[in-house]
């Protein structure tokens, strides 16, 4: 482990839009600032084709676009980026205020507070034939994996947004996709419903849940059954995209602060989280609503709040020093 090395006012672990924005104001504040982007767990917003409802953008823009421009401008204000996973937390002390000993890989960075922005992963429906088919036609990622499709028949599984934009991206590769939701109403705004519903190359099979996936060197079918009445059925595909929702990156922080049965973050109105000192936004923390505007949102106020506990030390230390 190589020595300790200089102390910052703020370590940022995630490189997404609230990590993102926690660095461009933790910056303008003045504070020294280091952003730790993982380059295993990429954020979700540069997977996303096009995003429509990020103020601003009247025709849209790509989500690696989109992370181009917040991370050029997040340099601009000379904010430090640097890559790896993080493995843990420690606390230590700096005069008589704690801090943070953030632990990456081989070296130890200090800071005297920490923002966890660190964003969620997609969630797996947890069958091990998914687990077999990973990369060989399971894929949880449209922008990516689009091309390999290009002319076939897929399965879509989900009816939440992020379901409904990436079938209706897929949609320009494929000749057919069979978009299956265990429920009968999907979750997506009814913007994307609508349009999901225009295209005649979406077959949407509602009430029903994915049991297996079929093959043997590559996928055949999706064996699926009805959730009201119990009877599978096997449908034909070469591929099966799952956007069944998500999970939070907080392993690593599981031991620092408090998280609710799920694994999120839990944190109050300023993005304090159960340790002083440590502060928590976007799709890691646990709220309700998990979209780009939110998470920057988040990643404000965290690097104000930040600020606030900062400044605070500083009137301490300067006491401590009047007292000595």
């Amino acid at each position: 482990m190589e020595p300790i090395l200089q102390l910052y006012d703020v370590v940022i672990v995630g490189g997404g839009p609230a990590g993102l924005t926690a660095g461009i104001y933790a910056a303008r504040a003045r504070l020294k600032t280091l952003l730790i982007e993982s380059y295993s767990l990429p954020t979700q917003a540069v997977v996303a084709s096009q995003i429509e409802n990020y103020p601003g953008f009247p025709e849209g823009i790509s989500g690696p676009r989109l992370i181009k421009n917040f991370k050029q401008q997040a340099k601009k204000f000379a904010v430090e980026v640097k890559q790896g996973m993080v493995k843990s937390i420690k606390p230590a002390v700096f005069a008589e205020n704690k801090g943070w000993q953030i632990v990456i890989e081989d070296k130890i960075y200090t800071s005297l507070c920490l923002i966890i922005a660190s964003g969620a992963h997609p969630k797996e429906l947890g069958l091990k034939s998914e687990r077999k088919f990973r990369g060989r036609g399971v894929s949880y990622c449209g922008v990516c994996d689009a091309p390999f499709f290009k002319d076939k028949e897929i399965a879509v599984i989900g009816g939440g947004n992020a379901a409904i934009e990436e079938a209706l991206f897929l949609c320009k590769f494929v000749s057919k996709i069979n978009l299956i939701h265990r429920r009968k109403e999907l979750r997506a705004t009814k913007i994307l419903q609508e349009r999901l519903f225009r295209e005649q190359k979406i077959n949407f099979i509602q009430d029903s849940i994915v049991k297996e996936i079929l093959g043997k060197q590559k996928i055949e079918a999706v064996r699926i059954a009805n959730v009201k009445t119990g009877q599978e059925k096997d449908i034909a595909c070469s591929g099966v995209f799952i956007f069944v929702g998500s999970l939070p990156n907080t392993d690593f922080a599981k031991d620092i602060v408090q998280l609710d049965e799920k694994g999120y973050i839990i944190v109050n109105d300023k993005m304090e989280t159960s340790n002083k000192g440590i502060f928590a936004c976007g799709d890691c923390r646990k709220s309700t609503l998990k979209q780009i505007i939110t998470a920057c949102g988040d990643g404000a106020f965290a690097a104000f709040s930040a600020q606030q506990y900062i400044e605070a030390a500083s009137y301490r230390l300067q006491d401590a020093s009047k007292k000595d």
